[in-house]
């Protein structure tokens, strides 16, 4: 149902965006202008994906989707209602299309994040995929329509069309009922949440390779995108109606990447079908540039189509199977903000040079960047995805404590104690060195690792933690991969038990309302 109905807001989406374009060049022969009308529709996802990933983490995403798809529709209408009244200018445009962007941006993590609530992790690769095949059919008619109807009716026509295309969506957000997985901890304050997200992804060296080839893509392989109604607009028979058609030839072509997809990914590793893809896009570009051919520019935005779901789709889906759930939404996020803020970045850059150099020598010298791009996997290699288990150990249970915390007591110190023999020390760094990684990437500070001075056999690892809630969240966020370093750890101990854990709570002054003893409530003076 979700699918379905989605595939309808993306076709009036696609209008929409057709409609923008094609007015800009109505309205100014600016080249900057007209590509600006890209930037300003990815801008906003640059500026505000992180925000809305960690609402999508901390609070309930069906109420999110529904409150970015009433602000779109409500903003789309009045696009609409000035085009009709003849009052737009390319500033309003700009801002209308950027307010558009904004709820785009608000709605992308909760929806792509969803897609692990809807399938089995196993599918979803192939879920993301279908994702993307509903986006390029649309992709695929949408714009051809989107060319006629500007022919036809104007802009305006357009505009409402789009208006109309999130009632349906509004209709089966409304009727879907997710399953809801009970909460063990306190939600994150927001702003905290946020920095999360950003100390995970920057932790990760997989997730920052993603991240960084994502921007790389989107800078330069928006320029066919932002200056393709500057293409459509220099034949002498080209208008809404071509540029239309060009868009909708990338759309087969994207069509066609993802049907091929599990073929190419079953055969061919994640760097190489990345590879691929910066040249397929970079091959397009060129060939726009240096050919004046009608045909040509239709064929060529074939594999541009094809490279574009190939690049973004393994890049997503790295993404999702490389991030634990309680932290997706915002590596999610994180990755639109690298991408699409290229996109924002490209669509300027790639206007201006345009508008200074002419057409041709900025698709040719974004086709340059994209063959670059392909270069750079020799030092930054695409990962392999699902080779870790990120599914929760569940297995922490909050310890008896002695104190009446409250959830904000802290900040809060754990010193665990081992004992290691001298032979296995080098395996016991080399462990504590994938320890100290995952615990701060978990949330935890100041983490140290102390050796006793005068029996060199006792070792402790120290960590800070800013308050108890925080402590909780910290331990129920493990996974099973990251399990196996605890459990190696322990085979090395060779102290009775297990490692003994110290929980403390740092106290400077200690006042009569805090830290009370829970036996006998023994007031502290």
């Amino acid at each position: 149902m979700l699918w379905s109905v989605t595939l309808v807001s993306n076709f009036g989406g696609l209008v929409q965006a057709v409609g923008a374009a094609w007015l800009m060049t109505q309205l100014t022969d600016s080249a900057t202008l007209i590509a600006l009308v890209q930037a300003s529709n990815t801008l906003p996802i640059m500026l505000l994906a992180i925000a809305s990933g960690a609402l999508a983490d901390i609070l309930d995403r069906k109420a999110l989707l529904l409150s970015a798809q009433i602000f779109m529709a409500i903003v789309s209408a009045a696009l609409a209602l000035v085009a009709w009244q003849g009052l737009l200018t390319p500033v309003l445009l700009l801002g209308f299309t950027f307010l558009i962007g904004a709820g785009q941006a608000l709605y992308n993590p909760p929806w792509q994040a969803s897609m692990g609530d809807l399938v089995p992790r196993s599918d979803l690769p192939a879920a993301v995929t279908l994702n993307s095949v509903g986006f390029n059919l649309m992709r695929s008619v949408g714009p051809a329509a989107g060319g006629f109807i500007v022919a036809a009716f104007g802009a305006a026509a357009a505009f409402t069309l789009n208006a109309l295309s999130y009632l349906p969506l509004l209709g089966a957000l409304l009727r879907w009922q997710p399953k809801v997985t009970p909460r063990t901890a306190p939600p994150e304050a927001f702003m905290p949440a946020m920095g999360a997200g950003l100390r995970y992804v920057a932790l990760s060296p997989n997730l920052m390779r993603v991240m960084l080839r994502g921007a790389l893509f989107g800078f330069a392989a928006v320029s066919v995108l932002a200056l393709l109604p500057l293409v459509a607009k220099s034949h002498p028979e080209g208008g809404s109606l071509l540029f239309g058609a060009l868009l909708g030839c990338f759309g087969l072509g994207a069509i066609a990447g993802a049907i091929v997809n599990p073929r190419i990914r079953a055969r061919h590793d994640n760097e190489n079908i990345v590879r691929m893809a910066f040249a397929g896009f970079a091959f397009a570009a060129v060939v726009l540039g240096q050919s004046g051919s009608m045909w040509l520019h239709g064929l060529a935005m074939l594999p541009a189509g094809a490279s574009w779901v190939l690049a973004l789709s393994l890049f997503n889906v790295t993404v999702q199977l490389s991030t634990p759930r309680w932290v997706v939404a915002r590596a999610l996020a994180l990755y639109q903000t690298a991408t699409f803020g290229g996109m924002a970045a490209g669509s300027a850059a790639w206007g201006a040079v345009a508008g200074a150099y002419g057409l041709s020598v900025a698709l040719t010298a974004a086709g340059g960047v994209l063959a670059l791009g392909a270069v750079i996997g020799l030092w930054f290699k695409a990962p392999e995805f699902g080779t870790v288990d990120l599914d929760p150990v569940n297995r922490f249970q909050e310890p008896a404590l002695r104190l009446d915390l409250r959830g904000r007591s802290g900040p809060i110190m754990v010193m665990v104690d081992y004992q290691i023999e001298q032979r296995d020390v080098a395996e016991f760094l080399r462990l504590m060195r994938l320890r100290r990684n995952i615990r701060r990437r978990d949330g935890a500070r100041n983490w140290a690792l102390l050796r006793d001075l005068e029996h060199p056999e006792f070792w402790s690892e120290s960590y800070h933690i800013a308050t108890w809630d925080e402590y909780v969240r910290h331990n129920l966020r493990r996974t099973k991969s990251e399990a196996e370093v605890t459990v190696s750890l322990r085979a090395l101990h060779r102290g009775e038990g297990d490692p003994v854990v110290h929980r403390m709570i740092e106290r400077h002054s200690i006042s009569q309302q805090d830290d009370v003893p829970l036996v006998g409530k023994i007031e502290v003076p």
